[in-house]
């Protein structure tokens, strides 16, 4: 079980704050999460619908979407971050 959380729009897209899920044996990186959670539904197809502009954190450590999950217990979402 891996808790996903979401932030910013990618909250707002998928309707919710944060899931646990159980992802299939065969989703072993931040890139296979994301594209088992965009054919989940609608709405997580609509956060994840450009994939390559989410941000990925894995136990509060920003990654890239080739690292494993591993034994993560936490991966959050969120959009590109500015600042100013």
């Amino acid at each position: 079980m891996i808790r996903v959380r979401y932030f910013a729009w990618v909250r707002e897209r998928v309707g919710t704050a944060e899931e646990d899920i159980e992802p299939p044996a065969a989703v072993r990186s931040v890139g296979d999460l994301i594209a088992f959670l965009a054919a989940r539904d609608e709405a997580h197809g609509a956060a994840f619908a450009e994939p390559s502009v989410i941000r990925a954190a894995l136990d509060r450590d920003h990654v890239e979407h080739d690292a494993l999950l591993g034994p993560a217990r936490e991966v959050a979402f969120f959009p590109p971050m500015t600042g100013g």
